[in-house]
């Protein structure tokens, strides 16, 4: 793994609490500067009594795009992006008969809108350079969605659909911007699960992946802290066997 240095920045959303709170001051302890954004501009002040002078606070909505781009402003303001964790997100619990268009989409807009938006923003800087970290938060939802969750399943089976679209735009000519999509698994969050994993933990796994700027990790999917391989069909496993080739999961080193 590759450790970015101090002059580099990493923006990461949903910095007011939970995992997002979680990588930002993990990112901070590795001498990274964090732009940490969120609705609640309380919240992330919070996360900057813990994450230290590395942390800047820019209160932001992501699913309004002029709100986004105004905050990615401040960031360059500082210096270009280099990092992206594309963490934010709502997980609102409703029953499909209790669910509207507007509410659907409203979901749909924040964790899937605010995914394009703030990545747009940051290829501004990334693309002069040719080099930059990509890191999309996604989950299992839109394999196996448990119920009252239709529109995040829908939108956070977007999001990992977003990031292949990414590379097949992205990966040929520009191969020094790594775009990876994480699932931290559940958590012991307002989102996750009482029993769920310590978002600390979590983080140290997102903080490791942002700061791996191996160019192999280009579409590649982690699930917690191990690679998940794409399937093979019948003639790459024989090509496999013939030509004395395995294929194995990496893990992220903490």
């Amino acid at each position: 793994m590759t450790d970015r240095t101090p002059d580099h920045m990493a923006v990461v959303t949903g910095a007011g609490s939970g995992l997002g709170r979680a990588l930002a001051i993990a990112l901070c302890a590795k001498g990274v500067r964090v732009a940490g954004m969120g609705r609640r501009a309380g919240a992330l002040e919070g996360t900057a009594k813990l994450a230290g002078a590395g942390f800047t606070a820019i209160p932001a909505d992501v699913s309004d795009p002029k709100s986004v781009k105004s905050a990615f402003q401040q960031v360059r303001a500082i210096t270009p992006v280099t990092i992206l964790i594309n963490n934010a997100g709502v997980y609102p619990h409703r029953d499909i008969f209790d669910e509207t268009a507007d509410s659907f989409m409203a979901t749909v807009n924040t964790n899937l809108g605010g995914m394009v938006a703030c990545t747009r923003e940051a290829l501004q800087d990334m693309g002069e350079t040719g080099q930059g970290r990509i890191v999309n938060v996604s989950s299992f939802s839109d394999i196996a969605p448990p119920p009252c969750s239709a529109a995040y399943s829908v939108s956070k089976g977007a999001c990992t659909i977003f990031s292949r679209t990414l590379v097949a735009d992205l990966g040929d000519r520009l191969p020094g911007i790594v775009i990876t999509t994480w699932m931290p698994g559940m958590l012991a969050t307002d989102m996750g699960i009482p029993e769920g994993l310590d978002p600390e933990i979590a983080a140290g796994w997102g903080a490791a992946l942002a700061l791996w700027s191996d160019r192999s990790l280009n579409g590649a999917v982690f699930e917690m802290d191990r690679e998940i391989l794409p399937p093979r069909g019948l003639k790459e496993k024989l090509k496999d066997v013939l030509l004395m080739r395995r294929r194995s999961a990496r893990r992220i080193a903490v």
